[in-house]
């Protein structure tokens, strides 16, 4: 097919405004715009309240707060934790960064989430720690998740870098954690640009993740280092976009239900279309990408094609952990996982996504259905 001059549609972009940008101002006129300045405590303090934590400990990015999460919690060689199969890299690579092993299991068929009876088969004497990520938006089973670290007394730490917002039986994701971790990367559904926070109840936990995260440096006794630290801070300019995109986060959330809602009602009758489920009993999801599955892997990249031809930016999902060369060794379990990755792809998801943007996506489908008949 040839392609048409279409305006191009991104896959995501960043929803700022007016408050984001005089925050922003008053950032830079103060001068604090490194890692100190009263944004971040604004921020910090914002945030975990709104995911009902006692504690938030901003950091540079969502990678950096699962690394944080991990050494704070004593994470070593010798330790294994358990990882999903799908899930982005960052996940499994704080788990390599501690000298630990990862254990890689399988998936819900369902809720693409870590399979709870996959956890159990996986635990051994080496077992410390389970990191759930709440995929797409979508939470794990938090109940019997925590169940199960409470019976073999292990660390929960949380990866909610897609989840902002999203509940199990009534509770913020992020909240059933010994540490739980965010991504404010410019796609997700609040932004700093780049930007990660660790959110957590305990007083001895946040502390030493204070210390960690500046250098290792005692708080009473400046450069004088009681431990090998890293250098995870947020500046004070993220932050002040941090805090005007949280007060308008029950918007953003909205917008994205209401956006999913009209890519349901557009995509009804694509039978071997399936939206990502939204009725699992005790969980509230939210849209961070709009996702589909498709019955088979050819469905999927003629439909990836066609977007190219349409200006549509999609992308398909994550390649499994267990389908890449460095992780394959730390695999137990992968069935599900290895099924789903080829079958579903994340649509557009933006603020400026109207009817003309949803035709378009329509007919780049009937496109795809057309090439897939010539066949």
């Amino acid at each position: 097919m040839e392609k048409k001059n279409y305006v191009f549609i991104p896959i995501a972009e960043p929803q700022l405004g007016k408050e984001e940008l005089d925050n922003l101002v008053s950032a830079f006129n103060s001068t604090w715009i490194s890692s100190i300045g009263p944004f971040i405590t604004e921020f910090e303090e914002g945030f975990s309240q709104y995911c009902g934590m006692k504690y938030g400990v901003s950091t540079s990015n969502g990678t950096t707060a699962l690394h944080l999460a991990l050494s704070a919690l004593g994470i070593t060689k010798g330790d294994e934790v358990i990882v999903p199969d799908i899930t982005f890299a960052a996940t499994i690579n704080a788990v390599l960064y501690v000298g630990a092993t990862p254990v890689i299991v399988d998936i819900e068929k369902d809720g693409w989430c870590i399979d709870c009876d996959e956890i159990e088969k996986a635990i051994t004497n080496r077992t410390k720690a389970i990191i759930p990520v709440h995929i797409y938006g979508q939470p794990c089973d938090m109940g019997r998740i925590v169940a199960i670290a409470k019976k073999h007394n292990l660390y929960i730490v949380e990866d909610c870098a897609e989840a902002h917002g999203a509940e199990f039986d009534g509770k913020k994701v992020g909240s059933f954690s010994d540490i739980s971790c965010f991504s404010f990367f410019g796609n997700k559904i609040i932004t700093t640009g780049e930007g990660g926070m660790c959110l957590t109840n305990s007083d001895e936990l946040n502390a030493k993740m204070r210390i960690l995260r500046d250098h290792g440096m005692n708080k009473k006794f400046k450069y004088y280092h009681d431990t090998v630290g890293f250098n995870y801070r947020m500046t004070n300019l993220q932050a002040s976009i941090g805090v005007a995109q949280l007060k308008d986060i029950n918007n953003k959330l909205a917008w994205r239900e209401e956006l999913e809602k009209k890519y349901r009602e557009a995509l009804k009758d694509f039978g071997f279309i399936h939206m990502q489920p939204s009725n699992i009993e005790h969980r509230k999801k939210v849209n961070w990408l709009i996702t589909i599955t498709v019955d088979n892997h050819e469905q999927r990249n003629k439909i990836l094609s066609s977007f190219v031809n349409y200006s549509i930016d999609a992308r398909p999902f994550f390649v499994p952990l267990s389908g890449m060369a460095i992780y394959k060794k730390y695999v137990f379990s992968n069935k599900n996982s290895t099924t789903i990755s080829q079958l579903g792809l994340n649509l557009p998801t933006s603020y400026k996504i109207g009817d003309n943007e949803i035709n378009r996506i329509v007919l780049a489908i009937e496109g795809a259905i057309k090439e897939l008949k010539k066949n």
